[in-house]
């Protein structure tokens, strides 16, 4: 849409000196703070002690998923209750969409994600989180700057998604990449899920390699030489999957930045490991 990359540039990734810019312009895009970690203290009082100026706040429990139950831990929302969420929080189809987290990159490309599969055509992620923003911060709950429009579509932005049947097949015939920590890709721990393990055929390829030690995403060269050593080179598909479905969106960001396709299975090992009728493999990685 005509000015949209004018804001935004190109990619799925904005600079904090890119942000600080269209934050100061006439037009900022709409800021979605998604803070949230696994385990840790919530998010939004974080977000009301201070985010950039602007932002509004969203739930990953309560907005970017569905409750937890046999679609695993963080099931897809419904399409019509996202759609809600999105719009409450000011977002039009027209106006260019940043998120954020802490630094961690999960949570702001589960929003990434969900906005590019429903349709949003132009979505970027801050690289490295509130964490790189050096600008003044804001307190309090911010009312979004005007209402949002935005009407999810399913698959209107080209992102694929697997189911488990369909993850299993890609694990044999393409790359299925376990996103999750290594320890748990080999059943040594698993302190979250019931079942320790992976999905037969996987490869082993944690979040935190795709990141520099500042919250960062390494550059597109290391990436795609890391994803190629992993086999995406000779794959003709790529899925990812984690824990829950949400650091396997910040996989397939960092696969996208290397500029390699991939699909989501976003159910991923905590859908997986409920049936007892799917196989689990566990040792070291043999793809």
């Amino acid at each position: 849409m005509a000015g949209m990359n004018a804001i935004t540039g190109e990619g799925p990734l904005i600079t904090a000196t890119e942000l600080a810019t269209a934050v100061a312009g006439g037009r900022p895009p709409v800021l979605l703070d998604v803070r949230y970690r696994l385990g840790g203290p919530p998010g939004r009082p974080l977000y009301e002690a201070g985010h950039v100026p602007g932002a509004v706040y969203v739930d990953l429990d309560a907005e970017l998923a569905a409750p937890p139950g046999a679609g695993g831990r963080h099931p897809l929302p419904a399409v019509a209750d996202f759609g809600a969420a999105m719009r409450r929080a000011g977002v039009r189809a027209d106006r260019p969409v940043v998120v954020y987290d802490d630094g961690q990159g999960w949570a702001a490309a589960r929003a990434w994600w969900l906005l590019r599969w429903t349709g949003h055509p132009e979505v970027r992620v801050l690289d490295g989180g509130l964490p790189a923003w050096d600008g003044p911060l804001e307190q309090g709950a911010v009312a979004p700057d005007g209402a949002g429009d935005f009407t999810p579509r399913p698959d209107g932005g080209g992102m694929a998604l697997l189911d488990a049947g369909a993850a299993a097949a890609l694990a044999r015939s393409g790359l299925l990449l376990d996103a999750r920590a290594g320890e748990r890709y080999r059943g040594e721990t698993e302190p979250i899920d019931p079942v320790a393990g992976h999905i037969p055929g996987a490869v082993s390829a944690p979040t935190t390699e795709n990141v520099l030690p500042d919250g960062r995403f390494r550059p597109a060269e290391e990436l795609a030489g890391r994803f190629k050593r992993l086999g995406a080179a000779d794959a003709a598909e790529v899925g990812v999957y984690c824990g829950s479905g949400v650091s396997a969106a910040q996989q397939v960001l960092a696969l996208e930045i290397a500029g390699i396709p991939a699909a989501l299975y976003a159910g991923s090992w905590s859908e997986w490991c409920a049936d007892p009728a799917r196989p689990v493999a566990t040792g070291p990685d043999h793809g």
